[in-house]
């Protein structure tokens, strides 16, 4: 079997699908990899580390598409990259099918490409590995980017975010008690910030709260708390997720309005379509905007700030479904693991994903129906 690792744009996205280890270990089991020209730059990996582990090298976008059987991508397919698909082939992406373009499904739908979502790739434990990843490397660094734009140079508040001796540190709000809520809350916590978690789920509250040692203030999510949290807020983390769907505007452009000037918005749901009301999606070359007085951060992939520790968590989490891939082929891959199962989007020509196909307006069929 022929994979493909495609090239992204490198002003948008910095991650590559696949490390030169991982690529070796598909080469181990008998499979050809086709790498695209300088796929590996942003993320420190040249073309001579793939050729030495016996990647094949091609220049174009055309060639990796129309040779791979499986292409390995990170970022969502545009347009372009739909048209250059082959029929019958795999595309495995970010795919956030909730906010995709329809006119990009139906040329994945015309062509009967089947689409696997990193971001739906999910165990019997209910837990998403290749997200898991992402989300802990997004948490960290929202914490960081909210204490960057803080800083009175960013025309932010002004604020220190951990504080010091006699001036009181920074507060944060974190809506969503997931992985990335977890995990800014533990690295707002290391940094000594004063940290607000918010969830609908109590069972996630008190993990984090038994976590933390209790060092974090938790509260069910509602109008009322999230309100008034807003109103002392120095950083609000957005980190809200609905497996497969887009992601609800929890927090108003009245909320927005009432919250402190030159405070921070990090709305890490943004690749869902975002939790603020206010938040629309900007990118690593522009990543903020101001909005009724607050710095909004609204960048989708944000992992791709350190896109080589991003990578190799890619690499990680991916790979073990991968060479499901190559030992049993694009079908059998599908039919014998249900983790890869649950994170099909398109297959044979049709939607299996029933809420996406209605808000996309497309053929919508179970995917058992097509296996």
């Amino acid at each position: 079997m022929n994979f493909g690792i495609a090239r992204e744009n490198p002003i948008n996205e910095r991650r590559v699908a696949l490390t030169p280890a991982g690529v070796q270990a598909l080469i181990d089991a008998g499979q050809t990899v086709y790498v695209q020209s300088g796929a590996g730059d942003s993320a420190r990996f040249n073309d001579e580390d793939y050729i030495d582990v016996g990647a094949k090298i091609v220049y174009t976008p055309e060639e990796v598409y129309g040779r791979s059987d499986v292409l390995l991508k990170v970022s969502p397919l545009t347009e372009s990259d739909a048209l250059m698909l082959r029929e019958e082939s795999a595309v495995l992406s970010f795919l956030h099918l909730p906010v995709a373009s329809r006119r990009v499904i139906e040329i994945v739908l015309e062509r009967r490409t089947a689409t696997i979502g990193y971001e739906l790739i999910e165990t019997d434990s209910k837990n998403l590995p290749i997200l898991h990843v992402m989300s802990e490397i997004a948490g960290q660094l929202s914490i960081t980017i909210g204490a960057r734009y803080l800083e009175t140079g960013q025309n932010g508040r002004g604020i220190l975010l951990g504080g010091i001796a006699g001036v009181p540190p920074a507060a944060v709000v974190i809506l969503g008690a997931g992985v990335v809520g977890e995990t800014a809350a533990r690295t707002a916590i290391g940094m000594g910030a004063q940290v607000v978690v918010l969830d609908r789920d109590l069972a996630r509250l008190r993990h984090v709260d038994e976590l933390l040692d209790h060092r974090v203030t938790t509260a069910v999510t509602n109008t009322y708390n999230i309100r008034r949290g807003l109103q002392y807020a120095d950083v609000l983390i957005g980190a809200v997720l609905i497996k497969g769907e887009r992601t609800p505007h929890l927090v108003t452009e009245d909320m927005v309005k009432a919250m402190k000037p030159g405070a921070v918005v990090v709305d890490v749901s943004i690749d869902q379509g975002g939790c603020v009301a206010t938040s629309h999606p900007t990118t690593l070359e522009s990543p903020v905007f101001v909005k009724h007085g607050v710095i909004h951060y609204c960048v989708p992939n944000i992992p791709a700030t350190v896109a080589r520790t991003a990578t190799n968590g890619i690499t990680n989490a991916l790979l073990p479904y991968l060479l499901e891939f190559a030992e049993h082929g694009i079908e059998g891959a599908i039919r014998g693991n249900p983790d890869i199962a649950r994170g099909v989007c398109t297959y044979g020509g049709a939607c299996t994903l029933e809420k996406a196909a209605q808000l996309l307006n497309v053929p919508y069929r179970p995917l058992a129906d097509l296996l």
